[in-house]
């Protein structure tokens, strides 16, 4: 591990909070187009998979929250689906990274917010989704609870993380690729030393998925479930507001 790498705030706290905060705002001109690069446009497919699950069909003219919401493309993918006529709150403490999504969909509207601090009443959303956010989040439990309280009961919450792969030969592969490419590709193309150093290191700070669902039952959802992705690099975690 680098020297820098040691002092990425990983564990939470203020310091965290602001780095993130800063790093979104400074990668957000390249943010999309990294995406598609360091995930082989693997993340596109797996939005519209968590889509499906997020089980809008039930409202499809309801209100959906896109919780940390970048530059709201997990919104985008739901606004796409045939059938839906309702609207998408894209909501994120990075306002530059709001503004690059504007133009994705008419029905998205991007509010500049806090997932530890909503600005919305209570029940006030038919679903929501989060990708690769609550990672970045100083207080992981804080922020489910914070996600239950703006649901409507029986509404679903569908998240997207990073994990690391459970068997060993794919877990050295990737992390020889997460630790030592990934970065590489992406201090070429941010021009940002860090970023794409943060994504490696949080993820491996971060809980794995059997402990993210028992957190996220301890928060008020229920029939919670995951699914691994390409052996495990990725998982969709779902839940049901009680």
């Amino acid at each position: 591990m680098l020297a820098s790498d040691r002092e990425l705030p990983v564990s939470g706290g203020p310091e965290k909070r602001t780095y993130v905060r800063e790093m979104f705002t400074a990668i957000a001109p390249t943010y999309d187009r990294l995406n598609r690069i360091i995930s082989f446009r693997l993340d596109q497919l797996w939005r519209r998979h968590a889509v499906r699950r997020l089980g809008w069909e039930r409202a499809p003219a309801g209100v959906y929250l896109d919780l940390c919401a970048g530059t709201m493309d997990f919104g985008a993918a739901l606004a796409r689906r045939a059938g839906f006529r309702g609207r998408i709150i894209g909501a994120d403490f990075a306002p530059a990274m709001l503004r690059l999504g504007r133009g994705k969909s008419p029905r998205l509207a991007p509010v500049s917010a806090d997932a530890l601090d909503l600005p919305f009443p209570r029940a006030a959303f038919d679903g929501a989704m989060v990708g690769w956010g609550v990672r970045n989040l100083v207080d992981l439990d804080a922020g489910l609870a914070e996600a239950a309280r703006v649901l409507k009961p029986g509404a679903r919450l569908v998240v997207l993380e990073m994990t690391l792969p459970p068997g060993a030969l794919l877990r050295r592969v990737y992390q020889l690729y997460f630790r030592r490419v990934l970065p590489w590709i992406g201090r070429r193309i941010s021009k940002h030393t860090t970023a794409y150093t943060w994504l490696p290191e949080s993820t491996q700070a971060f809980p794995p998925p059997a402990e993210l669902a028992r957190r996220l039952e301890n928060q008020g959802f229920r029939e919670v479930r995951f699914k691994l992705f390409l052996g495990g690099v990725c998982a969709l975690h779902e839940g049901t507001r009680a």
